[in-house]
């Protein structure tokens, strides 16, 4: 059973910065697409980022040039650095294999104040 623990969110002002860690309870971490996704209040969860086993990254237009995306197999981790942080990006994210179904994790706050 995969289980996700999501942690580093916090209160941050506007223009800093956050990195995000993701410990993936996986055997086959290294070979699976990770993604990061958000979700604000009153707003449906969507996608961040995502990375493939080879390293390939896509981000959503909205984060583009602020966000990156990474891992660590040998941790079976993925991280989202958050840089130039703005208060729209204020949200709960979870991280989540991209193409494997499985349960949310708790996710992580990230609050964006201005």
């Amino acid at each position: 059973q995969v289980q996700l623990a999501e942690s580093g969110g916090g209160l941050v002002q506007a223009g800093g910065s956050l990195r995000l860690s993701c410990a993936a309870s996986m055997r086959d971490f290294s070979v699976r697409a990770m993604s990061w996704y958000r979700q604000a209040p009153g707003e449906q969860r969507g996608l961040v980022a995502s990375i493939g086993s080879g390293g390939t990254t896509n981000y959503a237009d909205s984060v583009k040039g602020r966000f990156t995306i990474s891992r660590d197999n040998a941790k079976n981790t993925v991280y989202l650095q958050m840089n130039s942080l703005k208060p729209e990006d204020t949200a709960v994210y979870y991280c989540k294999p991209t193409y494997v179904s499985v349960a949310w994790g708790q996710g992580t706050q990230v609050t964006v104040s201005s």
